[in-house]
């Protein structure tokens, strides 16, 4: 099977690179405007091919995109309102308009758990307030159906993604985890009320690399949320403590009235996404899955597991 594949050198790309290489015969092509970023090994077996391109001339390649037999589109944006929709939206439309909806047997896309609500259809929100990021994701997901390839297109929703080691980029989230570990003796007191799913990035690829193998049949949903069972903020808080050693002798709960309060006394700015946010709390889903919902082996299931990865020592004696 020849795979043109986008976003290989982010987090969630390497590892998704990775596995492919490792555990499948496929022809690959790796797109990516940087390749020096790419720590994966490109050259342990044939069959890899590395192109050096940027989402916004994608067009170059509307002769090699007419032979793929799928496509995996993980590349995204995260700059200034423009770039974001000329490549979360536009580029990445284009890009599936020029695959052979005759030949290519599945296109996985890869969209956010941000833009959907608790009951898994699109957040009216997100494409109304959302950043950059969310907005053109939203308006992505809401054009697919407009391709001639829509029926075969798979979309992830990836939920909040740890992942990154010594030759792999960290994710926004574990990139921020030593920050979090410093501040533990403060944040284990203070309980707040809000849920939200897990997942890390290793296993998206897994998750991935089962529906390159196995694309969903006539009946079977082709949205798939990525993600643990959803925790609460509180159990996190918990798991965190205890995994850095820290007691929890007491928790001063964290009134949402009193933060609206702060926010209007010190005329704090907040975006109209960061207050809806606030507000929404919940950010939970129906029917995730993980590599496990495949009969595959979930490698970072719990909070521990996903901090660990991240390179955050656990202190085994519980202290002040």
């Amino acid at each position: 099977m020849r795979i043109f594949i986008t976003g290989a050198s982010g987090c969630i790309g390497h590892y998704l690179t990775e596995t492919l290489i490792e555990n499948t015969d496929h022809e690959l092509f790796l797109m990516m405007r940087n390749p020096a970023k790419l720590k994966v090994p490109t050259n342990q077996r044939p069959g890899i091919t590395v192109l050096q391109g940027d989402m916004r001339e994608v067009a170059q390649f509307d002769e090699l995109l007419k032979t793929m037999d799928a496509a995996i589109l993980v590349a995204t944006s995260w700059g200034d309102p423009k770039e974001s929709y000329e490549i979360n939206v536009e580029k990445t439309l284009e890009l599936m308009s020029l695959l052979d909806p005759e030949r290519c047997q599945q296109v996985i896309y890869f969209s956010t758990a941000s833009i959907l609500g608790r009951d898994n259809t699109p957040l009216k929100e997100a494409g109304e307030i959302g950043t950059d990021y969310v907005r053109t994701k939203y308006i992505c997901h809401e054009k697919l159906g407009e391709l001639a390839i829509a029926p075969k297109i798979t979309t992830v929703f990836p939920t909040l993604v740890f992942g990154g080691e010594d030759n792999k980029p960290y994710s926004h989230i574990s990139g921020g985890l030593p920050e979090v570990a410093n501040y533990i003796g403060i944040i284990r007191f203070i309980s707040a009320d809000g849920s939200f799913h897990f997942t890390h990035a290793k296993d998206i690829a897994e998750v991935v690399r089962h529906l390159v193998e196995h694309p969903p049949g006539p009946d079977d949903s082709r949205e798939m949320v990525i993600g643990n069972p959803a925790k609460t903020a509180d159990e996190v808080v918990s798991d965190l403590s205890q995994y850095l050693g820290k007691r929890q002798y007491f928790r001063i709960p964290l009134s949402f009235g009193l933060a609206n309060i702060i926010i209007k006394l010190f005329n704090i700015r907040m975006a109209d996404w960061d207050r809806f946010c606030m507000d929404y709390r919940h950010f939970t889903y129906e029917n995730t899955v993980t590599p496990s919902s495949f009969g595959l082996q979930d490698s970072y299931p719990t909070i521990q597991d996903a901090v660990r990865s991240a390179g955050i020592v656990s202190k085994s004696t519980v202290s002040k």
